[in-house]
């Protein structure tokens, strides 16, 4: 009998925990991109592309890294994708100690967008996270652990959206930023220690053939194997036209929100004067409500008739609310309500989305999960530039009209959620793909 090192809870609190670290990237330039912007002397859509860089490897290398896991199990991916995250990290570090604020000029831009880019990868580890918690616990404890791995990780950008602006006050940007470098660094050398692959995958690694292993690792309670190929999955469910439907919410609500995350504490400080501090506690407000509720949306889409669909077709209203709020928003007191509209329809929506996975695409529910949460994660890239561009033409007043974006989504989702709803199921659209069971919370 192979040995088997970790357990359910272990390899839980590993994931989060690099998941966490990982996901904080999100808000890498949100808070400091007044101080780059100042020595710089970068546009408005300069600072946009800034903020929304690190989402771009966040997204797209979601799937590649899911795949991963499915061969060798997460430990491996995860720390590649950490291992590449602290490079950038210490690369941004290095630059800003040794360059800002005198030497700091608009040549060293495609650097930062390079080095954006590496410390972004640590946002893709919610994919392989998502697979590792999936093959330790069991199917009736799987949705409680998915909800604490993903609830708890995608709090962090708020968290640090909210730490950075005091630091910056006391610290400097080079001391906040090396203290980044320092948590990120302790995060993965922690997930080093604590993170282990399922039975299955640690077995294997001793040298059992794949029958042996998967009956001793189901001797050890494990109940989730791989089997198949991903890309046989990813092929049958692009061919499906439901999953670009659920793509095109989650872009609008998942993408939407890494993208506010990125652009709010731009948006609080140049629109209405605030400073760092309060900046960032608005855009910790809005991160972390639209992260928490996200476990309310889940229990209203298992309790309510075609909870899916009408789940998200309720969000998203709330969600085309908060943006007619906030493009009318002149004042603060006006935005802080709109605000916190879109980050509930946000995060319900967000739940409702995978609630739908299943029934919209029941032959290749592993596949469609990987197109929808690796290019919906893609919002959080396309929407900032977006943004940016309304205030490069539109001056300050860019700042409430740019969220007509936001306004378009919403509605465009409407329609798709809306045709989700009375189109009728086909089931023989995509080959079998026993990914199937594997799917993000």
């Amino acid at each position: 009998m192979g040995k088997v090192k970790g357990t359910p809870v272990q390899a839980l609190a590993g994931a989060t925990l690099g998941f966490f670290i990982g996901f904080a990237a999100v808000a890498l330039f949100g808070p400091t991109a007044a101080k780059f912007q100042q020595v710089m002397h970068l546009s408005p859509m300069a600072i946009g592309f800034l903020i929304a860089m690190p989402s771009l490897s966040g997204s797209l290398l979601r799937i590649p890294f899911s795949a991963w896991v499915d061969t060798s199990g997460g430990r491996k991916p995860f720390l590649v994708l950490l291992s590449l995250s602290v490079a950038g990290m210490a690369g941004l570090s290095a630059v800003v100690a040794f360059l800002y604020p005198a030497r700091l000029t608009s040549a060293y831009y495609p650097l930062l967008l390079i080095l954006a880019i590496l410390c972004g990868c640590g946002i893709a580890t919610f994919s392989v996270g998502i697979s590792q918690v999936s093959y330790w616990f069991s199917k009736k404890a799987q949705g409680s652990a998915l909800a604490i791995f993903g609830g708890v990780g995608n709090i962090a950008p708020g968290i640090f959206s909210m730490l950075i602006p005091m630091a910056l006050g006391t610290l400097g940007l080079t001391n906040s930023y090396l203290i980044w470098l320092g948590m990120l660094l302790t995060g993965t050398v922690l997930y080093f220690l604590i993170g282990r692959n399922s039975p299955y995958f640690q077995l294997k690694a001793q040298g059992l053939d794949v029958a042996e292993a998967r009956r001793q690792a189901a001797a050890h309670g494990q109940v989730l194997f791989p089997a198949g190929s991903l890309k046989d999955s990813l092929a049958a469910s692009a061919r499906v036209w439901r999953t670009w439907a659920l793509v095109l919410i989650y872009f609008t609500t998942f993408g939407g929100f890494i993208a506010l995350t990125a652009w709010l504490p731009t948006y609080w400080s140049a629109n209405f004067g605030m400073t760092a501090i309060q900046a960032g506690m608005l855009t910790a407000l809005y991160s972390v409500l639209t992260s928490l509720i996200r476990i309310l949306g889940g229990i209203v889409s298992d309790k309510l008739r075609e909870g899916g669909e009408n789940t998200a077709i309720l969000a998203l209203f709330i969600m085309l609310m908060g943006a007619l709020v906030m493009i009318g928003a002149r004042d603060y007191q006006l935005a802080i309500p709109g605000e916190i509209l879109l980050a509930f329809g946000m995060g319900i929506c967000n739940a409702a989305v995978f609630k739908m996975v299943p029934q919209a695409v029941p032959k290749a529910v592993g596949g469609a999960a990987g197109w929808v949460g690796g290019l919906g994660a893609f919002g959080g890239f396309a929407i900032p530039p977006m943004l940016a561009f309304a205030v490069r033409d539109l001056g300050k007043a860019g700042y409430s009209i740019g969220f007509v974006i936001y306004l378009f989504l919403a509605l465009l989702s409407l329609f798709m959620a809306w045709i989700l709803k009375y189109s009728e199921a086909e089931t023989a659209e995509a080959v079998p793909a026993p990914q199937a069971q594997r799917i993000p919370a």
